[in-house]
């Protein structure tokens, strides 16, 4: 019989195996392996990650039932010892390099964010990662609570989370946002939980425009007035100054506050930003549009691995955390090249039910009829005795 490509085969194919090997060495700690390696791990943890397994015996188990498949994968069986050990031991950096080698290619075949300006757009937010406090003692965060955040700068083309840190779950928000280094003419969407207004005029500073919602206490004075078109929703266009004494202080510069009423919900919003070129009806499609960064914690968290783990320790964690992301990452490639008009849910929910299958995998993502592999007739004659035909 032909060898043809399983779905998994095709998906691995999407990871650089030289880029991989380098990184793969760069990062390796402690003795070199016999039979494992980093690349066993990773396929082993994708495959979990892919097909949804639960724990370290289901994974294991699982890829110990396709072992025939794995020589064409090039990798090699693990034992549930052996996979622990690598996830508890080898330095899990190697999965944040590969995330941004992976996001690199994602972003050449991404598409826009659909408005009409050219800037690059970004939304920023948090979610946080419970964690058992008695089995994840190192993720301490209250009195009998343990967790993680993990902070997300999503870059609009292609809905890809292009600035990725994991933090203890008590480190703020706005603490992680001053870290990332915007490109300069980009606009940043951020709800209130980042209001800094220190960090408002560093962000002005760099030319990186933020768009941002107005705490209800803060005092202002208005400087100028602009006129607005009410039947879409807008109340009011103003620019506007600080006038509390640190604000000023640490905000001293002019800044435009938006008021908006959502039509469909009837909620008002007063928007805070430091464009004045775009159009007071796009700012508020900016903030609405922030909305997409809260679909995305939602997605991974109910499709990917990053709330069960199947070690205890942080580089354990940590690992499976980044693996999760890489997998995000190839779903979205696989998207992109492909041109589905899939969702990243359909195409994960046919990757699961066919993962081990031999199709072509654009033909499977696009619904097209293909053909199987042909079966032995000799391959049946098992369940024929079964079946007494």
């Amino acid at each position: 019989m032909a060898h043809c490509n399983t779905i998994l085969s095709q998906i691995l194919k999407l990871v650089p195996r030289h880029d991989f090997e380098v990184l793969a060495k760069k990062h390796h700690f402690g003795r070199t392996f016999r039979s494992a390696s980093r690349w066993s791990q990773f396929v082993t943890m994708a495959i979990g990650q892919l097909s949804g397994r639960r724990s370290l015996r289901d994974l294991v188990d699982n890829v110990t039932a396709q072992q025939q498949r794995l020589y064409h994968l090039g990798s090699a069986k693990l034992s549930r010892s052996n996979l622990a050990r690598i996830n508890e031991d080898k330095p899990q950096e190697l999965y944040q390099s590969l995330f941004a080698t992976l996001l690199k290619r994602c972003k050449s075949v991404g598409p826009g964010h659909g408005f009409r300006f050219k800037n690059e757009l970004y939304s920023m937010d948090a979610s946080t990662i419970d964690l058992c406090l008695s089995v994840f003692p190192w993720a301490s965060f209250r009195k009998a609570k343990g967790g993680i955040k993990l902070h997300v700068a999503m870059n609009h083309k292609g809905n890809l989370p292009e600035f990725v840190t994991v933090t203890d779950a008590r480190t703020h928000e706005v603490n992680e946002g001053r870290q990332v280094d915007f490109p300069k003419g980009s606009i940043v969407a951020v709800d209130r939980g980042y209001t800094d207004y220190e960090w408002y005029k560093s962000l002005s500073d760099k030319g990186v425009y933020f768009v941002a919602r107005l705490k209800s206490n803060a005092t202002t004075r208005i400087v100028e007035r602009r006129e607005v078109d009410r039947s879409t929703g807008l109340s009011s266009d103003h620019t506007i100054e600080f006038t509390g004494v640190m604000t000023s202080k640490r905000c001293p510069i002019p800044l435009r506050r938006i008021r908006y009423r959502d039509p469909t919900t009837g909620k008002r919003y007063e928007f805070l930003t430091n464009n004045f070129s775009l159009a007071a009806s796009t700012i508020a499609a900016i903030y609405k549009s922030r909305w997409q960064i809260e679909l995305f914690f939602k997605w991974i968290k109910q499709n990917l691995k990053i709330k069960s783990f199947l070690g205890t320790s942080k580089n354990a964690v940590m690992t499976q955390i980044w693996i999760a992301l890489c997998v995000y990452l190839l779903i979205a490639y696989l998207k992109f090249l492909s041109k589905s008009k899939k969702s990243m849910q359909q195409i994960l929910n046919l990757l699961q039910m066919n993962l081990f299958e031999k199709w072509c995998i654009h033909d499977l993502l696009h619904g097209r009829s293909t053909e199987r592999i042909p079966i032995n007739p000799d391959q049946l004659s098992f369940v024929n005795k079964l079946t007494g035909q």
